[in-house]
This record gives C-alpha cells, sequence and structure tokens, in this order.
C-alpha cells in the first residue's frame, strides 16, 4: 500500500488522466453487466468505448481512437439500440432465473477472477523508458507501412474474402421468386 501512496504522489498529468480514464471505464463496464434497462446497457458500452479512445489517444493512436469512435460508438451502438428498440423487450416476457444459474455465475466469475489475479501478479512489470519509446507509433503512415509490406499477403486474402462475402450478399438479395437456391 505504501508503495502504490508513492507511485499515486509521482504521476505526471497523463498518469493521473490514464487512471481517471481506466476508474470510468471500468465502471461504465459494470454498469453494462448489471444495468437492468438494455438501453441504459447500450449507453454505458458507447461511454466504455469513449474512455478506450482516450486511452488509445493517450498512447499516441490518435487514428485508432477515430476508429473507435466512430466504427463502435457510433455504427455498432446504434445497431445494437434499434435492435433492442425493435425487439421491444419487457422484463415480463423474460424467464426468471434459477438460483442454480444464479449460483453457477457466480461460481465462473469468482474463478475468472482468481485466475485473473493469479495472471496479474505473476506478470512481469516494466518501467517506462522515454527513451526508448518511439513518438511516430501511432501515426497512419506507419500504419500503412507496415500493413503494406509485412502484412500484405493477410491484407490481400482478407480483401477476397471480403468480396466473395459482397458478392455472396447480392446475390442472396436479388433472388427472383423460382430462381435456384445458392
Amino acid at each position: 500500500m505504501n508503495e502504490f501512496l508513492i507511485t499515486l504522489k509521482n504521476l505526471t498529468a497523463t498518469g493521473y488522466l490514464f487512471w481517471i480514464l481506466t476508474l470510468v471505464t471500468l465502471f461504465a463496464a459494470v454498469l453494462v453487466v448489471t444495468a437492468r434497462n438494455p438501453i441504459h446497457s447500450v449507453l454505458a458500452l458507447i461511454g466504455t468505448f469513449f474512455c478506450l479512445s482516450g486511452h488509445y489517444i493517450l498512447l499516441n493512436a490518435q487514428f485508432l481512437a477515430a476508429v473507435n469512435i466512430i466504427v463502435y460508438a457510433g455504427a455498432i451502438m446504434v445497431l445494437f439500440l434499434f435492435t433492442i428498440m425493435f425487439l421491444n423487450l419487457r422484463r415480463e416476457d423474460e424467464e426468471s432465473k434459477t438460483n442454480l444459474t444464479k449460483m453457477a455465475a457466480i461460481i465462473v466469475g469468482g474463478v475468472l477472477m482468481v485466475l485473473m489475479l493469479s495472471i496479474f501478479r505473476a506478470a512481469q512489470v516494466s518501467a517506462f523508458d522515454p527513451v526508448a519509446f518511439r513518438s511516430d507509433t501511432g501515426l497512419v503512415e506507419n500504419l500503412g507501412l507496415v500493413l503494406y509490406s509485412d502484412y500484405l499477403l493477410p491484407f490481400e486474402l482478407a480483401s477476397v474474402l471480403f468480396l466473395v462475402a459482397m458478392v455472396g450478399a447480392v446475390m442472396l438479395g436479388k433472388r427472383e421468386v423460382g430462381d435456384r437456391h445458392f
């Protein structure tokens, strides 16, 4: 505990921001799981994504932060909200959970917590070395260079897979009555 207080006193503004974002992220993640209303759960998940984008910015990965906000907090969460509102989930429609299900969830959660705590205790934590830190780590230019040099084949295979998926979706969507099923 004494080491923690010493570390807390020696933090910079970035360190304080990191810990504040971490606490807000954990709080929002707990709200995602514990919220009774599914819409409140989705809104808490949006807050979690925004906090994770703050972490990305602290790691000098601005592009990843922007993509996280646009794709996950924007598009995916709007899709989740639309689905939840479309399904019109009501509490009386939901089956009540048995005590066995609740006990199993508590046991699995406890085992997972013990496992994660043991992993964190066994992990080697290294100190931040400003000399070894490269300031161009999160730049989009470096991402493009690595993507098109070291990972060119997986990138091309992923693009072919997306092309096949798009053609398949168009073929299934444009099927006329009486046509063959693919």
